[in-house]
């Protein structure tokens, strides 16, 4: 049950094709830390300085799935927002976010389908130094109107 003073996002009727969320993040130690015991990821390329230091990396890098969730929680708050699902997605992950960069992210509705009521978003994640680190689409279906 939706909450009292709770509010569904968009509906399809809402949303226009142009419409953008920029938002920027922080990946620390903490989050990293949740991400790794609740998985039981143990890739030493995450968190081991002295492993990274030996790769072309030379430094921890974030995982992509963390990358990847801040980008759909993205979805879930703001566009379309609450009561929408990610039903496909194709992401690139073209280059690293190390610990403690910022991670900016343009999502941008590209189309809008009524009849099937999905929208596509384009995703472009980028690192502090304005590097692409992730491109690629998200296929939405926004929250049904009740």
């Amino acid at each position: 049950m939706l909450q009292k003073n709770s509010k569904l996002g968009l509906t399809i009727d809402e949303i226009t094709i142009g419409e953008k969320i920029h938002i920027t993040e922080k990946v620390e130690d903490k989050d990293l830390l949740l991400y790794l015991g609740l998985t039981n990821d143990s890739n030493p390329l995450y968190i081991q300085h002295d492993y990274a230091a030996m790769t072309p990396f030379k430094k921890p890098i974030v995982p992509t799935i963390m990358l990847n969730g801040i980008i759909t929680s993205a979805v879930s708050k703001y566009i379309p927002g609450p009561g929408a699902r990610i039903i496909e997605q194709h992401l690139k992950y073209l280059g690293p976010l190390y610990h403690y960069e910022l991670f900016d992210t343009l999502l941008e509705v590209t189309a809008v389908n009524k009849g099937q009521n999905t929208i596509t978003v384009s995703v472009n994640s980028y690192n502090e130094q304005k590097q692409l680190v992730i491109e690629g689409t998200l296929l939405v279906t926004p929250p049904l109107a009740l």
